[in-house]
């Protein structure tokens, strides 16, 4: 501590067992008693013999210490209206006593002389440091105390801790209550120098987490966390246990502090000395005594307790951010508006929250909806709506009806974005509700020291490396699916690939995918080695090699396809150094000659039509129909989803003027098919409100009719007013806002590719991330570029985009396939584009991506 009065040369000879009053008249045999007594009980607990716990083990040494300060400040004259007192803070303050920390103590006056105050000092110090007594110390009035507090961060935090010892209670109380009512008073003005000294030791200590030795003490998840989060309290800027249940993973913040301060209790006994860094060294022997396991358990238990502090410490920054009153010009604007995010879920303050007519109790998807929108936008869910989640929402029905997994789907694809709602889910119990399995894995440590995450961490980092390479493959939900669930078997015994790939038939089939995509899913799950394994330890160049990987993929290039993408997640989300280029090379040498063993597949052109529909459409007139949709894709039926049926005349720009009618009315489409008939065009497509209910059957027709007899300049105006509305502005704590964030993150590049059908037809495929009105804008592009497109089909898994055009006519060249990529990637959201590949480089018939500018989202 930073007490140390100028005007006391006592004082200022330092602290610590330094020894440094030897020899002094003052010493007491007293002192050496103290440190008898306290080995005593760290051999033995004193009591009968027997060890005493942790806990019993601070309490007794509170109690010494207590006592000896009590007895000492008698004898040197520190009594009830001495004009002294002994005032504690740290752990002693606390009543946390461990075996070796410092003793931290300030000795209080009444403004009594120097020469009287030194004498009383002296015999109080001296002992203690004769008796290698770690000692942190100072001597002040109360004045001196409160200035010292009012100059200094750490200095006002540990006095917010202090609790009265001996001698004249009034003076210490005056100190107690006078630093407090201080720090309430300058709180507002102290709170960002408060966040910005966390945040740095957070940077110099680390993420207890995940961290092989940890800080128990000052790392990001530790007990200066806990102690923050009282003195948020104390400034009355939030509570002191924020946001979690008792029965949440961790148990709550209170056992969590509890469990990792008995860690660092039994570190300090087993290590015989002050050490605040857990080291493997010791953690089998204090797992031993906490009664916890080996230092595996004991490493996931203190991961546990590290993420339920981080979550409670986040909410409560947050939380007191929010508390402060408005500075400068930002004191004069209207209260925050509440701007929709989905259905049920809207913005407040910064952070997602619930709508005031939402039911969660009627409404079991709605807490997919809050993550998702979390994830989309960047804001942090507000812990009471988490609270009430956990409280009253209730376990989604098996199998999930289609709107909760591609919510899910939108979760996972938005990269690293989706980490913070996924762990706010997990430490108040909803992500358990969502995937049971998950508990096995929940803080188990690994195994194999080039791992960088807990398991669970490590899934979620691997979906979110997978969400970078969705263009990369023709089912893009399956791979985050795959690469969420990927190590799901491990924890339980046995190979966690087999283990595995039963637990993802048991979560493909609650997801409610279709039978064929839990066999995929399945598969990708028990072969996800399958490739590293056979890039780094087999002969790679040997045809014996790829035959073996076709014969474990039963000839299927779309599982082989996912396999290769999942190598890459999974390896860059294991730890630095992992993923290389070599790797790299050797497992897409693998994929690419294991595909050309496998028959292509082509994209299948839709179904006839109806006799319903054939008639419409020979009648020439506009028409719009809506039903509720039976998605044949995922299966079952949904009463959010439906089924828009618009037929009119055909000519250029039809499409995309239909598919924009739809974003202009709040309709996102989740897939599309387009056709024709004697002259008409008839498209159907699958659609979720953002909000609500669709709109009325005739008033889309009107919009249709008016927007068919309008320019595609207006209709591509219309959209991005429309994408601009859907951007939302983040309150910040200063005289300014953030400018808007994207309803959707763009996590991969864009890809649009060209395959020749068997006709001689040109089929382009495009693969996105989604944005507002896409499918129009893409629709455009391609007629802007001179393509006639002959039949499409479309459609959105989560967020990202899998669209294939049918264009008429003979395949096109080089220049106006260039062209019409260029303008495609022109439309979608994107991140820059990736170099081109050795492997690519001579084929004008690969990825049009390559090379190309890409359009950032808004």
């Amino acid at each position: 501590m930073p007490f140390i009065p100028a005007s006391d040369p006592a004082a200022e000879s330092g602290s610590g067992n330094s020894g440094s009053g030897a020899g002094s008249p003052h010493i007491s045999t007293a002192a050496a008693d103290l440190v008898e007594a306290r080995d005593r009980l760290l051999a033995t607990g004193n009591r009968g013999g027997h060890r005493l716990d942790a806990p019993a083990l601070r309490h007794a040494l509170v109690d010494l210490f207590d006592f000896w300060l009590t007895a000492k400040g008698a004898e040197v004259g520190v009594k009830p209206g001495s004009g002294f007192s002994i005032v504690a803070v740290g752990g002693l303050g606390r009543r946390e006593m461990l075996p070796y920390s410092d003793l931290d103590l300030i000795l209080l006056h009444d403004n009594l002389p120097d020469a009287q105050v030194s004498e009383v000092a002296d015999a109080i110090w001296y002992p203690l440091w004769d008796a290698h007594i770690k000692l942190d110390h100072s001597v002040r009035t109360v004045p001196q105390a409160l200035r010292v507090a009012g100059d200094d961060m750490t200095a006002a935090l540990g006095l917010l801790e202090a609790r009265h010892i001996a001698g004249d209670e009034d003076l210490s109380g005056l100190l107690i209550g006078g630093v407090r009512r201080q720090w309430r008073a300058d709180i507002r003005s102290r709170f960002g120098d408060l966040v910005a000294q966390t945040h740095a030791r957070w940077r110099r200590s680390g993420d207890i987490a995940h961290r092989a030795e940890p800080d128990l003490k000052h790392g990001r998840g530790g007990l200066r966390d806990v102690q923050l989060l009282g003195a948020l309290a104390i400034g009355q800027l939030t509570d002191q246990v924020p946001g979690l249940r008792p029965d949440s993973p961790g148990a709550g913040l209170s056992t969590a502090y509890t469990r990792i301060l008995d860690i660092r209790t039994e570190l300090h006994r087993i290590s015989g000395r002050a050490r605040e860094q857990l080291q493997a060294q010791d953690a089998d022997e204090i797992g031993a005594a906490l009664r916890i396991g080996d230092r595996f358990e004991l490493a996931r238990s203190v991961s546990d307790c590290a993420r339920t502090i981080t979550y409670s410490v986040d909410v409560g920054l947050r939380t007191a951010g929010n508390t402060l009153p408005r500075r400068g010009l930002s004191r004069l604007r209207r209260n925050p508006v509440r701007r929709p995010l989905d259905e049920g879920v809207v913005e407040h303050l910064g952070e997602v929250v619930l709508a005031r007519g939402a039911v969660p109790a009627k409404d079991p998807g709605l807490v997919l909806r809050v993550a998702s929108a979390s994830a989309r936008t960047g804001m942090p869910i507000s812990a009471a709506t988490l609270a009430r989640l956990a409280d009253t929402a209730p376990e989604l029905r098996e199998p999930w009806p289609p709107e909760a997994l591609n919510d899910l789907l939108v979760l996972l694809e938005t990269g690293h974005h989706m980490l913070a709602p996924i762990e706010a889910l997990d430490r108040t119990g909803l992500w358990g509700r969502l995937m049971p399995e998950w508990g096995a894995v929940r803080d188990l440590p690994p195994r194999d020291a080039m791992h960088t995450w807990t398991v669970d961490r490590h899934l979620v980092e691997t979906a979110a490396y997978a969400s970078a390479l969705t263009t990369e493959v023709s089912r893009p939900d399956l791979l985050v699916l795959g690469a969420l669930i990927h190590d799901i078997g491990k924890g339980r015994g046995g190979d966690h690939s087999i283990v595995g790939a039963e637990l993802a038939v048991q979560i493909g089939r609650r997801l409610g995918l279709p039978a064929d995509d839990v066999e995929v899913l399945s598969q990708l799950v028990r072969h996800h080695l399958l490739l590293p394994i056979a890039a780094t330890r087999r002969d790679p160049d040997d045809p014996r090699t790829v035959q073996s990987i076709v014969d474990a993929t039963d000839g299927n290039p779309e599982l082989l396809e996912l396999l290769g993408a999942l190598s890459e997640a999974d390896s860059k989300a294991t730890g630095p150094g992992v993923w290389s280029d070599w790797k790299a090379s050797l497992i897409a040498n693998l994929v690419r000659r294991g595909c050309a063993q496998m028959e292509g597949r082509l994209p299948a052109p839709p179904e006839p039509l109806s006799e319903t529909q054939l008639a419409a459409a020979r009648a020439g007139q506009i028409a719009v129909e809506i039903a509720p949709a039976i998605e044949p894709v995922r299966g079952g039926t949904d009463r959010h989803t439906f089924r828009v049926t618009m037929i009119a005349p055909d000519g250029p720009g039809v499409l995309s003027k239909m598919a924009g009618v739809l974003a202009l009315a709040g309709l996102r489409s989740l897939s599309a098919t387009v056709q024709g008939d004697s002259g008409s065009a008839v498209n159907s497509f699958i659609v979720v409100p953002l909000f609500g209910d669709p709109p009325a059957v005739g008033l889309l027709r009107q919009q249709l009719i008016s927007v068919l007899s309008g320019s595609p300049a207006d209709l591509r105006s219309k959209l991005d007013a429309k994408e601009r509305q859907t951007a939302v502005p983040v309150a910040s704590r200063g005289d300014g806002e953030r400018p808007g964030v994207p309803a959707l993150f763009a996590q991969a590049s864009p890809k649009v590719t060209w395959t020749e059908g068997p006709d001689g037809a040109a089929i382009v495929g495009v693969r996105a991330d989604d944005r507002v009105g896409l499918l129009s804008r893409v629709a455009a592009a391609i007629e802007r570029a001179g393509g006639d497109i002959v039949w499409a089909r479309a459609q959105t898994r989560g967020a990202a985009v899998i669209d294939a055009f049918c264009l008429a006519g003979p395949y096109p060249g080089e220049e106006m396939r260039s062209r019409m990529a260029h303008e495609i990637l022109a439309a979608v959201p994107g991140l820059p584009p990736k170099p081109v590949a050795a492997t690519d480089a001579d084929d004008p018939d690969q990825d049009w991506n390559r090379g190309e500018a890409a359009v950032p989202i808004g």
